[in-house]
């Protein structure tokens, strides 16, 4: 099973193969939503829509940190980086549009944009330069806020501050289960290693049966096959189909570590809109390292600029907005692998490894799923 082609029979593991069989055997018919770039990546590269029964239907929703990072928040990144801050992020951060224009773009007009693989990069980075002043624009869900917490708890250098667009996964996927056309949810296996199964609880309570998965093939077919379950059962619960990474508490240390730096608040998704308490933002005893506030009246000069240039600048169409909501696939778009490819994306979706439009056009133009 290794691209988006449907793959033969006979080269379906033992295991994956009895779990198709389950799923094939069931007279329940689901609409499945999945939160998870990885788990995208793997639906679409191994082409498991095409082998799954049509009474199954398998969507993408915000499951990718770059898509949903709005066009505000790369913005503030934006002018920080105009103006003699030194701009740090991931890679995949660097070519995601703003209002007019990316931090990539800002790099080759001359700004100090540079890449790093982690906050701690970062904080070395300050330390070695401390003639410097070192932004790292951090975002992404549960995953990867521990590690931004840690670092402050260990005193980063003064030259450094946290430029934060940080969010939090159950509060958006309460807002799918009211606005998208879903009969169940498979749970990021990432986030709920560090948050655990407990958040998710209240989609349960709704009548939404949730199920937590791994990465692989046959995790995914078992999170289906236990959706189907809770369902010809009569009820909905949130299942833990990842045990062996992810326990109903949590990971207490990185939570507790979280707590201590972040607080909740209202946060902004593109393509969704304002989500309340899916955000967290330094708390007010580590304010100081906070770049928003920090370089404040930097933004608030040139914030008119950047919008003027934005209106100035032609938009070209993009759904990305409708495919991160599961109301519209890829194909869809009428940019769609023609002036949308990954060496010249026009929207968020296209750019991240994690991104549905990115897998679907690498994999094939159906993500893996039934050719027209």
């Amino acid at each position: 099973m290794e691209n988006g082609n449907s793959p033969s029979i006979s080269a379906i593991p033992k295991l994956e193969k009895k779990l198709l069989e389950r799923i094939g055997n069931s007279k329940v018919s689901l609409r499945i939503m999945h939160v998870c770039g990885t788990h995208e990546r793997t639906i679409a590269k191994n082409g498991l829509r095409s082998i799954l029964p049509k009474s199954i239907e398998v969507i993408s929703g915000p499951g990718c940190p770059v898509c949903v990072t709005p066009e505000e928040d790369i913005d503030i990144a934006i002018v920080l980086a105009r103006n003699g801050m030194t701009v740090v992020t991931f890679g995949d951060m660097m070519r995601v549009p703003g209002s007019s224009e990316s931090l990539l773009d800002s790099k080759s007009e001359g700004a100090d944009v540079r890449m790093v693989y982690s906050i701690d990069d970062a904080v070395a980075l300050a330390e070695k330069k401390p003639e410097l002043e070192v932004v790292f624009f951090g975002i992404g869900f549960e995953t990867t806020i521990p590690a931004n917490a840690a670092s402050l708890l260990r005193n980063t250098p003064d030259n450094f501050s946290l430029l934060t667009s940080q969010k939090r996964t159950p509060p958006a996927i309460g807002i799918l289960a009211n606005d998208t056309e879903v009969d169940a949810f498979i749970a990021p296996g990432h986030v709920a290693t560090i948050i655990g199964t407990k958040p998710f609880e209240p989609l349960a309570k709704k009548g939404f049966p949730v199920v937590v998965s791994g990465f692989e093939v046959r995790d995914i077919l078992l999170g289906i096959n236990m959706l189907q379950i809770q369902i010809e059962e009569g009820c909905s619960r949130v299942d833990n189909g990842y045990p062996r990474v992810v326990k109903q508490e949590g990971n207490q240390v990185a939570l507790e570590m979280m707590d201590k730096v972040f607080e909740t608040s209202d946060s902004e998704w593109r393509g969704i809109g304002r989500i309340e308490n899916s955000g967290l933002v330094l708390r007010k005893k580590f304010e100081e390292k906070d770049a928003a506030k920090k370089y404040k009246d930097i933004y608030a000069s040139f914030v008119k600029t950047i919008r003027k240039e934005a209106e100035i600048k032609d938009k070209k169409c993009c759904i990305c907005a409708a495919i991160l909501t599961g109301k519209a696939k890829p194909p869809q778009c009428p940019n769609f692998g023609q002036t949308c490819t990954p060496k010249s994306p026009v929207g968020p979706c296209m750019i991240s490894q994690e991104g549905m439009c990115y897998n679907w056009l690498r994999y094939s133009r159906e993500g893996g799923s039934r050719l027209a």
